[in-house]
């Protein structure tokens, strides 16, 4: 997968967030939430009228340029918040410790994919696997982030500015839309290499083996985590919730609303993954595990920074004598669905469709 070069134009009109931001910081500490949520919408539409006029030709080639123009800009402003965030007075959910995260990590992995992905449109280059990857990204932490908002400890506080954030969620859906219509990028796999991949059984593949070993333990984890927060009462669910992941108790909603995303998709996703590496032919794969390695990647970030962040009251940390279980468990959580997404990327001819068989040589071994 070629990395394509950053966006150098959205690069430096994303740094104007740092006085912008500084100016919104004042202002929303000595005005109405009203007032600060309209002069956050009006520096929104004069930012995509800035782009817009700066950079016509490439709106034009593709309007995803403009969102990710956009998003830049506002990633560079999550990441003041977050470094910021004792200080920082406005929304009380992003001062708690899962809407910190989510702010470091739009700030700066959310951050370089939109430079990524509108360097590889300046250039007429692909950019699909990134667009994947930051669409499962992108929807893995809204969804969880704005129902946490609105079913947590918090949902009494929400301001007028929390419906800017209505737009996040119809925007994914339309460059979701986009990204997976874009071609895929074509692989040199012949029709040999792909048949003689496929003949091979699941045993005769050692890494998918080990992934489909994988898939099945973390589809356990994710079904028992489950559990937990929908407070199965069995003694297992009890020691877990109070000895190893207390922050899945913390009445900001977020953990509780995030084992529930992963236990109705992520779940799913670990069986038919598992069945994708048994069963040749599966093309599907290769694109959805990067929208889930994205989307598991971000969630854990923020799900393991949280649960041993100050901002979480103590009694929710992790305690210190699990520590080493708990990261170890959660980092190999985040770490599988990268592998799968790699190795799918890498060597794809397993799930490419099955080349027709060829009607002359079959008619000679018919006679």
């Amino acid at each position: 997968m070629d990395i394509p070069p950053l966006a150098g134009k959205i690069a430096a009109l994303s740094l104007s967030a740092l006085p912008v931001s500084y100016a919104l910081n004042h202002v929303s500490a000595l005005s109405h939430p009203l007032w600060v949520a309209l002069m956050s919408a009006l520096i929104l539409g004069l930012l995509f009228v800035a782009v817009y006029s700066l950079s016509h030709g490439e709106v034009s080639y593709d309007p995803l340029y403009a969102v990710f123009a956009v998003f830049a800009f506002t990633s560079v402003v999550d990441l003041i918040i977050a470094l910021q965030e004792d200080s920082y007075v406005g929304e009380p959910y992003l001062r708690t410790a899962h809407g910190v995260f989510i702010c470091y990590w739009d700030g700066t992995v959310h951050y370089l994919l939109y430079l990524a992905m509108a360097g590889a449109i300046c250039r007429r280059k692909r950019y699909r696997n990134f667009g994947l990857y930051w669409l499962g990204s992108f929807a893995m932490s809204i969804l969880v982030f704005l129902t946490g908002n609105i079913l947590g400890k918090y949902s009494s506080e929400i301001r007028p500015a929390f419906f800017l954030t209505i737009p996040y969620l119809l925007v994914p859906c339309w460059a979701g839309m986009k990204v997976f219509s874009q071609p895929r990028a074509l692989t040199r796999c012949t029709a040999n290499m792909v048949q003689e991949e496929q003949r091979k059984g699941l045993l005769q593949r050692p890494a998918d083996l080990a992934l489909v070993i994988y898939l099945i333990l973390a589809g356990f984890f994710t079904l028992f985590r489950g559990l937990v927060v929908l407070d199965c009462p069995t003694d297992a669910c009890f020691v877990y919730i109070y000895q190893y992941e207390p922050y899945l108790r913390d009445p900001v909603a977020y953990p509780k609303v995030q084992m529930l995303m992963y236990m109705f998709y992520v779940l799913p996703f670990c069986g038919l993954a598992a069945y994708a590496l048994t069963f040749p032919g599966c093309s599907w794969l290769p694109d959805w595990a990067l929208v889930f390695a994205g989307g598991i990647g971000q969630a854990q970030f923020s799900h393991m920074g949280a649960s041993m962040h100050l901002r979480t009251p103590f009694t929710y940390r992790v305690p210190e004598d699990t520590w080493g279980c708990f990261f170890v468990c959660n980092l190999l959580y985040a770490l599988g669905p990268h592998l799968l997404a790699y190795r799918c990327l890498q060597w794809p001819a397993f799930f490419h469709q099955p080349p027709p068989s060829d009607p002359l040589a079959l008619h000679k071994k018919q006679h």
